[in-house]
């Protein structure tokens, strides 16, 4: 018998806030049922895990051991501007690499 990812799991201060930022990043819609102190994104398109956002008191400190990384479907540059217009901030990165963060600093990558 083998286990499956059923959930990525993101604790932070406000959850329906990070839901609605990732579920417009990822063209899906936060569930229904959210409330603030919990909020879940279903994936949208072909399928892959949910995400989950429970909130915590504690401040985010240090880098993240694990993240995100985006495959642009078009243009790197209008992809990195829609994502800042939704709340994300860039980083760094160069080329076809774009190292972002969240609305609670959860870094990502995007790239082609």
């Amino acid at each position: 018998m083998t286990s499956f990812i059923k959930s990525v799991t993101f604790d932070c201060h406000e959850p329906l806030v990070v839901a609605e930022f990732w579920a417009a990043a990822l063209g899906s819609d936060v569930d229904e049922d959210s409330t603030p102190e919990r909020a879940w994104v279903e994936p949208a398109g072909w399928g892959g895990p949910s995400l989950w956002f429970q909130q915590v008191p504690e401040d985010k400190v240090a880098k993240n051991r694990q993240h995100f990384d985006l495959r642009v479907m078009g243009d790197l540059v209008e992809e990195r501007k829609r994502l800042v217009a939704l709340g994300a901030t860039v980083q760094g990165g160069e080329g076809d690499l774009v190292v972002m963060l969240d609305p609670e600093g959860n870094e990502f990558c995007l790239e082609n």
